[in-house]
């Protein structure tokens, strides 16, 4: 898709200014509808665009993103463009500064057309936390599109976007994928600067694509990838275009592990095994070795992501006081001659501005890391965390890859788990372990499940090895090209 309307672009067979026109169109037709966006770019991509058709008629050379408009998760933050994080906290936030990944997308001339809707601080699994709207999945209005990023992969897939920069804490691109047939990729921690993105989870983090293809996944992976001195958690990559190594290796003799653990559980759909199970059948026949492999932590994954990460948002959150960030009863007591300590604008800000959800995982992580239960959750959390890191490395030495479903079931309806949070929290059994053990995975489109006369997408998910993204990516392109 990328390489395609870039072709178009560099032969003049359609400028960046219409292409970026014809996207606002079809935002302003489609987006009524499924509202993926938050907030719209319109004059800054449309000046872009111009620049950057001004540089192909003088002839200068212009990168593969030049002109090509995306769309960007609404916990990055972008200069000039409101960013709210889902919240209302920050209803009016304007950063004074790109995030990293942005501003090197910008140095690509990429048109940015707006930001995308995501449950609040990206706290959620199907972009219903969002204090503003309820993003609806394309292929099915009455369902949801995943989450939290919501926006972003609908955005993608209603062709609203070319591609989309979201962000994974525990499957947050991927499962959003799975559910509305994208790619979306989930890099190594530490692959991309985390600088510019509002923090969740700070250990889990990682800022990555969601596309149409696999190719396009690795062409925004080429840009976004590198050490950054404002994030010492960033790592030195080598420089490598990762879209020129598609196809370059035969996936015959790969050894692809499947986790007997991951298909042991009743909350797999039956209709999803089935679809997995073609999906290894298709790499056994393109001449991959499948090797059935046991990962027995796996099971406490989700309690130990379910610890951890509501400590980490315990303590990013305490920025959000009604003093430093965002909107505050403060300000609204001048207005109104209302007396207030400084604890009741703690508490007072926190209690209005912020949702439920986000509430919740507050008090959860509060109670995790407070005296007496410490050592009873957090820390024992964190040593099962490492106990399914050690697993993945034994694993590894068997396997290249290890696939899995990437979601238990396809896309729900609006409002049907909403009132659990439990069974909510179950939609990310498959992908938290990746984040927990700080992997690169991508899920895939593999099939649809009909229901209800729509056609519902289902992905499968290929975990590699530390910084070995190549090697996930060509065994997902050439799985991509054989379907």
């Amino acid at each position: 898709m990328i390489r395609d309307l870039h072709e178009k672009l560099i032969n003049q067979e359609i400028t960046s200014e219409k292409l970026t026109e014809e996207y606002f169109a079809k935002i302003e037709e489609k987006d009524p509808e499924i509202q993926a966006y938050l907030t719209l770019n319109n004059e800054f991509a449309r000046d872009l665009a111009r620049a950057v058709d001004k540089k192909i008629r003088n002839g200068e050379e212009i990168d593969l993103l030049a002109g090509i408009p995306c769309s960007v998760k609404d916990v990055i933050c972008t200069e000039g463009i409101r960013t709210t994080a889902g919240s209302k906290i920050l209803e009016n936030y304007v950063p004074p500064y790109d995030a990293t990944v942005v501003k090197k997308i910008k140095e690509n001339d990429a048109v940015i057309l707006g930001k995308t809707n995501c449950d609040e601080f990206a706290m959620g699994a199907s972009g219903e936390n969002s204090a503003f709207q309820t993003t609806k999945n394309p292929h099915d209005l009455s369902r949801v599109p995943g989450g939290s990023s919501s926006g972003s992969a609908a955005s993608v897939v209603a062709d609203t976007s070319v591609y989309s920069l979201a962000s994974d804490t525990g499957g947050s691109i991927r499962q959003p994928a799975s559910l509305c047939g994208a790619v979306g990729l989930k890099l190594t921690y530490g692959m991309v600067s985390r600088y510019g993105l509002i923090a969740m989870a700070s250990s889990f983090d990682q800022i990555g694509p969601i596309t149409k293809t696999v190719e396009d996944a690795a062409i925004v992976l080429s840009r976004i990838a590198g050490k950054d001195r404002k994030d010492s958690t960033s790592m030195p990559t080598a420089d490598k275009n990762y879209e020129n190594l598609l196809g370059g290796a035969n996936i015959s003799g790969l050894k692809i592990g499947v986790p007997k653990e991951y298909f042991a559980g009743k909350g797999l759909d039956p209709r999803v095994r089935e679809l997995i199970e073609k999906a290894i059948q298709k790499y056994k026949n393109l001449g991959a070795e499948i090797i059935d492999i046991s990962l027995p932590s796996g099971e406490y994954a989700l309690a130990t992501y379910y610890v951890i990460v509501p400590s980490e948002v315990s303590s990013n959150m305490a920025r959000f006081d009604g003093i430093r960030f965002g909107q505050s009863v403060g300000a609204e007591s001048e207005k109104t001659g209302a007396d207030y300590t400084l604890g009741d604008i703690y508490f007072k800000t926190r209690s209005k501005y912020l949702g439920k959800e986000v509430k919740r995982r507050i008090m959860l992580g509060t109670y995790a890391l407070s005296a007496g239960y410490y050592d009873q959750y957090y820390l024992k959390a964190q040593k099962v965390r490492a106990l399914i890191k050690k697993e993945f490395e034994e694993a590894f030495k068997k396997v290249d890859l290890i696939l899995s479903p990437t979601s238990p079931t396809p896309a729900f309806k609006i409002g049907e788990k909403s009132e659990d949070p439990l069974e909510m929290y179950l939609a990310d059994i498959y992908t938290v372990p990746a984040n927990i053990a700080g992997l690169p995975a991508i899920s895939i489109p593999c099939g649809t499940i009909e229901e209800g006369g729509k056609n519902l997408p289902v992905g499968v998910q290929m975990m590699g090895k530390w910084f070995d993204e190549e090697t996930i990516l060509n065994a997902a392109y050439i799985f991509e090209q054989s379907a």
